[in-house]
């Protein structure tokens, strides 16, 4: 199983505007990455692939915009932190299956 299977049902609601752009790009980078062994694992990859994708570590707490996903509009290109910590990482960990 590849871990971008697991981003296959989105959440029903987000945090900003951009964070399905966000979801999304998660999920195409880590199409070739099979699911690791442990939740902790799969945790720290989804943790690290933020990273890389938003320049900000998931302990950054103020939000803040990701030019690549302005696509008009008020909050374009917001993407929430409280979200991805509180809501959207543990709920991709809930979805871990073992190898």
């Amino acid at each position: 199983m590849k871990i971008s299977e697991i981003f296959a049902d989105e959440p029903t609601q987000w945090g900003f505007r951009s964070d399905p752009y966000l979801w999304c790009e998660l999920k195409e980078r880590l199409d070739k990455i099979d699911m690791p062994d442990t939740p902790e694992q799969l945790k720290s990859i989804i943790e690290k692939e933020y990273e890389v994708a938003t320049g900000h570590s998931i302990n950054h707490r103020e939000h803040f915009i990701v030019e690549r996903f302005m696509h008009g509009g008020l909050s374009s290109g917001g993407i929430s932190p409280e979200f991805w910590h509180d809501c959207g990482i543990p709920l991709l960990v809930k979805r871990h299956v073992a190898p």
